[in-house]
């Protein structure tokens, strides 16, 4: 039997969504923060796509969003030249670090004790969040404005994407790069998993896995149209991708074969994350809304439940969805 899948519509922000990021589970479930041009990041309920609150301050786009895995602190890169750190539980603005440029990315440390920051000013900075009256620690050598940032190998070294069409790899106490990447377009988004050290980055047409410890190439899958974001499932049975054709496509990760797409959007995806569970994945496009989409279609999970009336044949008929249509900020 055909089972139809029905996202989630999460809607609220008024410009596109841009980057979103989940928290780790915790005793409360999960959590999704998404950035946004209209320079409101969002908090929600991960499994349901809930608005919980949004973090007001920032005076420009804002480009990356980022939660630590207790969900208790929150992190955002925006164009009005700082980063923020927030309490995640109160939404209280915690710290504003200045930068000289736009920023696009953060992210915390395991420990969430420190947080890197990449920008428009193409220089990596590390905050030591224990003492925010001291300078960050920089980090030179990309050419252009660094578009992600990331750390990796617990803690010990820094994954950077950059309009330069490099991706380096660097050491954090010696602040060299062990590793330079480059390829022939721009990266446009890079995930990390820490299970296993892998690298999922997309550029062009192409997905591409890479060890996070040696850079070296894994595997490379070619998608029918530009991709902007992809992300390998927890537990690395298969991956999606989203990009400039609206649609959202999923690949067995083994055999590289292409198992479903799915159109819902209606404007270019751009960014695209699994769930800690694996359960769904959520989506953010140009058009504003960000969008949860099953993993398992046919499972009742979350808002979803899976409704079979009695009197529909087997043979032909589709499984119906009821999930609400709309969740509303």
């Amino acid at each position: 039997m055909a089972m139809r899948q029905t996202p989630l519509t999460c809607s609220g922000h008024t410009r596109p969504v841009v980057d979103l990021a989940f928290s780790g589970i915790t005793p409360y479930g999960y959590f999704l923060i998404s950035a946004c041009k209209d320079g409101k990041p969002m908090l929600r309920q991960g499994d349901t796509g809930d608005w919980i609150g949004t973090f007001l301050g920032h005076k420009g786009a804002v480009w990356g969003a980022t939660l630590n895995k207790e969900a208790t602190k929150a992190a955002t890169a925006a164009a009005d030249f700082t980063a923020k750190v927030w309490d995640a539980v109160t939404g209280d603005e915690v710290l504003t670090l200045a930068h000289k440029h736009i920023v696009k990315s953060v992210n915390f440390t395991e420990d969430s004790n420190c947080l890197l920051t990449g920008g428009n000013d193409k220089v990596l900075r590390i905050y030591d969040l224990g003492k925010p009256e001291a300078e960050p620690q920089e980090i030179a050598g990309h050419t252009s404005a660094i578009k992600k940032a990331l750390w990796c190998n617990n803690d010990q070294h820094i994954l950077s994407a950059a309009e330069d069409k490099t991706i380096r790899l660097w050491d954090k106490n010696t602040k060299e790069a062990v590793k330079t990447l480059s390829f022939d377009a721009s990266v446009s988004s890079m995930e990390y998993i820490p299970d296993g050290e892998i690298l999922v980055i997309t550029y062009g047409r192409t997905i591409a896995f890479y060890s996070a410890h040696s850079l070296d190439l894994i595997k490379a899958v070619d998608a029918p149209a530009s991709i902007h974001s992809a992300s390998l499932h927890p537990e690395k049975d298969f991956f999606v991708a989203g990009g400039d054709d609206f649609k959202l496509y999923k690949y067995d990760y083994s055999t590289k074969d292409e198992m479903e797409s799915y159109k819902g959007h209606f404007g270019p995806i751009h960014c695209v994350r699994f769930s800690p569970d694996g359960e769904l994945y959520a989506s953010g496009s140009e058009d504003g809304t960000l969008r949860l989409w099953q993993t398992a279609v046919g499972k009742t999970y979350g808002l979803w439940k899976c409704v079979l009336p009695e009197e529909l044949s087997s043979e032909n008929s589709e499984a119906l969805y009821c999930p609400p249509a709309e969740i509303k900020a």
